[in-house]
């Protein structure tokens, strides 16, 4: 008996240090952090924090209703997605594909074998305000809600027995279904089962491995992680004290972008394409063009629709009319729900990076960069095909 109190003393007074020295990096971090906030707050910062909070979310959500807020108070943002709108219809109309453009040929909706929506979410994408509005959704449109549960290691990247295993999960949820996971493109024919539907959410690669970065260090992401997996090492203070201008410019592993390199760690997430690209190893070269490739295909034959963060007004447009079982409804459901969607999984301790630093960094995401920008014109021809009028 005098054994099992001392041993119950004994957890308890781990607990008690670990809850202790958790408490003093969060303090530290949170206070160095606020520093920075109270910076950003000064005019001559606003400009350079402008797109920089922790999901992007609530930069679009100024321009959301465009007869609230007239052009001449749009902010240079949207005034630039505006223009990459227009810039895709006039090349469409000066290469004579406006004409020939149809909804029909760019919805794979269509082609999908039964009813159950497939979010294989890329993280920092803003997938957790995305994936709050697919849970209320489904009151609204009558489907059932699935996600995975939490992971201590997530691995998205899977055998082959493993991807069976979840094509046959899914496919096992009642019809209609959404199920959402982290996990690569799984193309569940392999396995002779049926297709569901695919959707996604991309961002500019920079911003998205910005905002990792500062996730991964943010101090609630540690409480949140250390409250599910209690036996969780804490971080080294000088490794959560590290900004990422600091990170690239001494090349610390972590920072640095090497092209074709073959960096498979768990939360790594420094290729978007990897998750549309799919689980073999030849989506593994950072940056490469095979995997670009790959990763277009499947965008363009398998996806219904992958939504660009930065353009969220387009995005849930296109989902409404090429998925409308479960997408009606989707902008009065966010937009009357902004103030409530836009704050999940927001970081606002992340503090702004220079555009040198962001544009040295580009240097080495060119394919990525084109990925992205080809889901942004995908988005846009999807948007023209359906000839809402332009605003």
């Amino acid at each position: 008996m005098a054994l099992v109190c001392v041993y119950a003393e004994f957890v308890a007074l781990i607990a008690i240090s670990c809850t202790l020295f958790l408490f003093l990096h969060t303090q530290s971090l949170t206070s160095r952090l606020r520093e920075m906030e109270d910076r950003l707050q000064e005019p001559s910062s606003l400009s350079a924090a402008s797109g920089l909070s922790g999901n992007s979310i609530s930069q679009v959500s100024a321009g959301a209703n465009q007869s609230h807020h007239p052009d001449e108070h749009l902010q240079h943002h949207d005034r630039e997605l505006i223009g990459n709108l227009h810039h895709t219809y006039n090349y469409l109309k000066s290469t004579g594909q406006m004409q020939t453009l149809k909804a029909t040929e760019l919805n794979n909706t269509r082609r999908a074998e039964v009813p159950i929506i497939f979010f294989n979410r890329v993280p920092k994408v803003g997938s957790q305000t995305f994936m709050e509005l697919l849970r209320r959704l489904a009151v609204r449109n009558d489907y059932t809600f699935h996600r995975d549960v939490v992971q201590r290691l997530e691995v998205i990247r899977l055998a082959p027995e493993r991807q069976q295993e979840l094509a046959e999960m899914v496919m096992d949820l009642p019809v209609p279904s959404v199920y959402v996971k982290h996990v690569c493109y799984t193309n569940f024919t392999r396995f002779g089962l049926p297709m569901p539907i695919y959707v996604n959410m991309v961002r500019d690669p920079v911003e998205r491995i910005i905002s990792w970065y500062y996730y991964v260090r943010a101090p609630w992401y540690y409480v949140e992680r250390k409250q599910a997996f209690p036996d969780l090492p804490l971080p080294d203070p000088r490794w959560l004290k590290k900004d990422f201008e600091t990170c690239v410019l001494q090349g610390d592993p972590e920072c640095t972008y090497s092209q074709n390199a073959v960096h498979e760690g768990i939360g790594d997430h420094r290729r978007q394409t990897l998750f549309f690209c799919g689980h073999g190893e030849e989506c593994l070269p950072f940056n490469s063009a095979g995997a670009l490739e790959r990763a277009k295909y499947a965008v363009e034959s398998q996806y219904a629709v992958v939504g660009v963060l930065e353009d969220l007004n387009t995005t849930l447009t296109v989902l409404e009319k090429y998925v409308p079982r479960f997408f009606s409804g989707a902008s009065s459901v966010y937009f009357n729900e902004v103030n409530v969607l836009q704050k999940i999984n927001k970081n606002n301790f992340k503090p702004p990076v220079s555009e040198e630093i962001k544009n040295l960094v580009r240097r080495n995401f060119t394919k990525e960069i084109e990925f992205y920008q080809f889901c942004k014109q995908r988005l846009y021809k999807q948007y023209l095909a359906t000839q809402v009028p332009l605003k």
